[in-house]
């Protein structure tokens, strides 16, 4: 009996062992997708359902049969392994679209994990033999999130030391370059187009850099200046993300910038800023930094921007939907499926400026304003930028248009939906004639307490802009469908699915040549 026990305890553990690896790294990869933030990690993990899944209840249950004192532990150790092994082959076959990616500080997280799970592992079986050591794994892979956490709070004091090593020569390196103009950009939503946007367009007459991706993060920015900045450039363009109050200051106290731009302040990541009125004054850090030689550039179409005033700096406003109060304007707006024509008239300019892009949507429109603007305070002359303009090419994700070899056009929109994104991207969809107009979309995200409201209003929207809605998930599927209730889509040409795999197989049976398909936002993993 002996050696059955010994036999099935060792594969058990071996088993067991091979699962923690696997959860171990599904577990860094949600801290990394929080920002290694143990407070927003813990939220996701309470709030997902990730603390009662099948998974960690099912090793909840091969714990409970090597601890039931009647049942031998050999039996209970086989059940176990089956369970552990189940656990194992779902996990390896499961997809993300943000993978975990192995940075220094998840090896350094991952071997502190691991330093833990030994010793913890070495003591229950030092003390309880094979039983115990099974027991243990089994406990580790159920609390596993509390390992996670202790390895990031014991690493924090090491991560602070690092970090402030890299602030300071992204410091000193911008030290070196007083010439450079810094141009920082945020907003709730539109400041990475509008990041490419102007890049584009400054690369026409000066040697630019800008933040890569969604490098929005001091971290990402000291990574930039310390990795991609080059010793002649003459414009940096930082984007800056938030996801609380200190957040921008804390860039713009690393970078210093000369002018930025605020895109929109709007109901964008209500979860943690809890109010509209938070989010505002965090954009609006950025405008505080911008000494008075420089100037800032707000974005009227937003009433929180708009009602905000600006004393430290000159402050340049624009709009596209409310040109009250604005200085620069951009109107007669056309759209053809070749692109967008409009007129930009403001201060400064002798007569109206008439611009062709291959973008469309009015978000691009005053994402490109803005651009334009800061391109003609830099002092680069209008045959420049109109033909910079003309070159630029869709973002990917962000309201871009291709088409299909089968006929069928798609617009991409699926990064990020927001209530004005996505009002925008059903206007678009609603100009697609002929043939069907077909919306896939899971909702929006991280509104906070206005959840609910704002995706039953994105319904109410897609009833009168699409002729067929598919609905992915559960998350936001009942405000959406509430809202699409009211509307005049018929009920036939409302589908509701589970995954997007779901969504396109559906959409093989129903598009054809001619019809247009809309993907508005795309959950990331810490929605599933």
């Amino acid at each position: 009996m002996d050696t059955y026990n010994i036999i099935f305890g060792s594969v058990l553990a071996a088993v067991a062992v091979a699962d923690l690896w696997v959860v171990f790294a599904r577990d860094l990869m949600m801290l990394q997708q929080n920002s290694y933030r143990n407070e927003r990690y813990w939220r996701w993990f309470s709030q997902s359902g990730e603390s009662t899944n099948i998974g960690r209840i099912l090793c909840c249950v091969a714990l409970m049969f090597l601890l039931v004192r009647h049942i031998p532990f050999f039996a209970g150790a086989a059940i176990g392994m089956i369970i552990v092994l189940c656990q194992l082959v779902s996990l390896i076959r499961k997809k993300y679209k943000k993978p975990l990616v192995w940075t220094p500080r998840v090896r350094r997280i991952c071997a502190v994990m691991w330093a833990l799970a030994v010793v913890i592992g070495v003591a229950a079986g030092l003390f309880f033999g094979i039983k115990g050591a099974c027991c243990a794994v089994l406990l580790m892979l159920i609390v596993s999130p509390l390992l996670l956490i202790g390895a990031n709070d014991i690493l924090a004091p090491v991560e602070k030391r690092i970090n402030k090593k890299y602030y300071d020569e992204a410091a000193s390196i911008l030290a070196s370059m007083p010439d450079l103009k810094i141009i920082g950009i945020t907003g709730s939503y539109g400041k990475t187009s509008t990041k490419h946007y102007l890049h584009r367009i400054l690369s026409e007459q000066f040697n630019t850099t800008m933040t890569p991706g969604s490098f929005n993060t001091t971290m990402g920015v000291i990574r930039t200046v310390r990795e991609h900045l080059r010793p002649y450039d003459e414009v940096f363009i930082v984007e800056m993300g938030a996801k609380q109050p200190g957040d921008i200051k804390e860039i713009c106290d690393l970078v210093h910038p000369s002018a930025g731009i605020i895109t929109a302040v709007g109901e964008q990541h209500l979860e943690s800023f809890k109010t509209i009125e938070n989010v505002q004054r965090t954009k609006f850090e950025l405008a505080d930094a911008i000494p008075a030689d420089g100037f800032v550039v707000l974005n009227n179409d937003f009433q929180m921007v708009a009602s905000r005033p600006v004393g430290n700096t000159d402050a340049v406003r624009y709009g596209v939907s409310n040109p009250r109060g604005a200085d620069f304007v951009a109107s007669e707006v056309v759209y053809t499926p070749l692109g967008t024509t409009f007129t930009v008239t403001g201060k400064g300019l002798a007569e109206p400026l008439t611009i062709h892009t291959k973008l469309v949507g009015e978000c691009n429109v005053s994402n490109l304003l803005a651009a334009v603007i800061v391109a003609l305070r830099l002092g680069m002359s209008e045959e420049k930028i109109r033909y910079a303009v003309e070159q630029i090419e869709q973002v990917e994700h962000r309201l871009n248009m291709k088409r299909t070899p089968a006929g069928i056009t798609i617009i991409d929109d699926a990064f990020n939906s927001n209530p004005a994104g996505s009002r925008m991207a059903l206007d678009v969809l609603s100009m697609m004639k002929p043939g069907k107009r077909i919306i896939i979309t899971p909702g929006m995200i991280e509104l906070g307490d206005l959840q609910d409201k704002a995706n039953e209003e994105f319904g109410r929207h897609i009833a009168e802009c699409a002729d067929v809605a598919i609905i992915v998930g559960h998350y936001n599927r009942d405000a959406i469908m509430s809202g699409l209730s009211g509307g005049k889509l018929p009920q036939k040409d409302i589908h509701a699915v589970d995954t997007f795999a779901d969504a396109q197989r559906l959409l093989q049976t129903i598009a054809c040549a001619g019809d247009t398909v809309l993907y508005e936002n795309d959950l990331p993993d810490t929605f599933k």
